[in-house]
């Protein structure tokens, strides 16, 4: 008896799966409960498995577009997979043979008689036909050296008939420019990409999107990570980074400024009374933006341990859909990549985004002093709609007097 194994509901606002790769061939045996493939939506990828043990029949192919409740397979009955053994009395192809190529024959040799450009100005200059000499040459070609060992005529109106007689030097070929392959690749957008630019255009034409900046001297966040990640790692199991004082930086600022946080609803805008905070991550399959859950009640070695679990989720596509659904503000970091200055994009329907940027040494003035600093530039892009410019400036100033005071961060004031 044989059973169905169908595309299993995922989401509520998902009706339509595609099948990334099987994990299985077909006819291999699986057990109850193994992976057989992997279905990707547009908001994560997760896998489809045995729901009894048995015989795979693949049904579906890779990269069919699968509406939730189609059959992407059935389980036989057994214990084995049968491989079909050959037929005794099957033909076996002989190589056959290529006929060799034909010998070309050999063409008529031009290069006699025929001097190179450099003999052919030198025997002009002479007044000296070329027919007069014998080349020495390939092929009996009229070198430079042939030229240049003759006498020059004495100028007379012969002379000057055997000059213009002369045939002009032959050009020389150009040499072919050598190019390398020029191919092209196509490749069908994933479920997750097309969401992602359709969601990205949507939120340009439907917010009134401003970003703001401020620079950060990292170096209190640096000495303080300095002098006590170790002891920081061996306590917890995980390292310091910069995302978790950012993080808290965060959570601290949307108290002061909670329409920040906020979002619009039909005519209502809508404010929460916790903090969910979105970290942008670079996954295999494109941008993913997991959720860690109330953040504002969280330490600094909490919030380290859920955006490291939430990265190697990422990594390996594991995310739950309910992972990357919700929060109430977003934090993404190009400075991992190098980048120095950018405006994010607002994930909508959040109100704003924190970009963080790379570190770099600049000189700066303090106390009237001109010093060496490490310097971020962090921008604060916003829906203008809910978000004043006054809430704004102010919420990213108390970001930055936060994270260049880290002892008013950890004591929350």
């Amino acid at each position: 008896m044989s059973l169905e194994i169908k595309v299993p509901p995922v989401g509520e606002s998902i009706t339509e799966v595609t099948l990334a790769s099987w994990l299985k061939k077909d006819g291999d045996a699986v057990e109850m409960d193994e992976a057989l493939a992997e279905l990707e939506s547009d908001k994560a990828t997760f896998e489809l498995t045995a729901e009894k043990a048995g015989i795979l029949k693949r049904i579906a192919k890779e990269g069919d577009v699968l509406p939730i409740g189609a059959v992407v397979c059935s389980i036989e009955d057994g214990g084995a997979a049968s491989v079909p053994a050959p037929k005794a009395d099957a033909a076996i192809p002989k190589e056959v043979a290529a006929p060799a190529p034909a010998v070309a024959e050999k063409a008529a040799n031009y290069a006699s008689g025929t001097p190179s450009p450099a003999a052919a100005k030198i025997l002009a200059e002479k007044g000296v036909e070329p027919k007069a000499l014998s080349g020495s040459g390939v092929n009996g070609r009229i070198t430079k050296e042939d030229a240049l060992s003759m006498d020059k005529v004495s100028e007379s109106p012969q002379t000057e008939k055997a000059m213009a007689a002369a045939p002009a030097p032959a050009p020389v070929p150009a040499a072919p420019v050598k190019t390398g392959e020029r191919t092209e690749r196509r490749e069908k957008m994933s479920p997750l990409r097309k969401t992602v630019a359709r969601r990205l255009v949507a939120v340009k034409n439907e917010t009134a999107m401003l970003t703001t900046f401020n620079e950060v001297d990292m170096a209190p966040i640096m000495e303080l990570r300095g002098k006590y990640k170790d002891k920081f790692k061996e306590k917890y199991g995980v390292g310091l980074g910069f995302m978790s004082f950012f993080t808290k930086a965060v959570c601290e600022a949307l108290k002061d400024w909670p329409s920040v946080g906020a979002r619009i609803e039909g005519e209502e805008v809508v404010y929460s009374n916790f903090t969910d905070i979105s970290i942008a991550v670079s996954a295999p399959k494109g941008l993913v933006v997991p959720v860690i859950r109330n953040a504002d009640g969280m330490s600094l070695a909490d919030i380290e341990k859920a955006v490291a679990a939430l990265a190697v989720k990422a990594r390996d596509n594991k995310l739950s859909i309910e992972e990357m659904t919700g929060g109430t503000f977003t934090i993404t970091n190009g400075g991992v990549f190098g980048s120095m200055l950018s405006t994010p994009i607002i994930n909508s329907p959040q109100s704003a985004i924190l970009g963080m940027h790379n570190i770099i040494e600049r000189p700066v003035a303090v106390n009237g002093q001109v010093v060496i600093r490490p310097m971020m530039y962090v921008a604060l892009s916003y829906d203008h709609r809910i978000v004043d410019g006054r809430e704004s400036v102010s919420f990213l100033v108390r970001v930055k007097q936060l994270l260049e005071d880290p002892a008013r961060l950890l004591l929350g004031v």
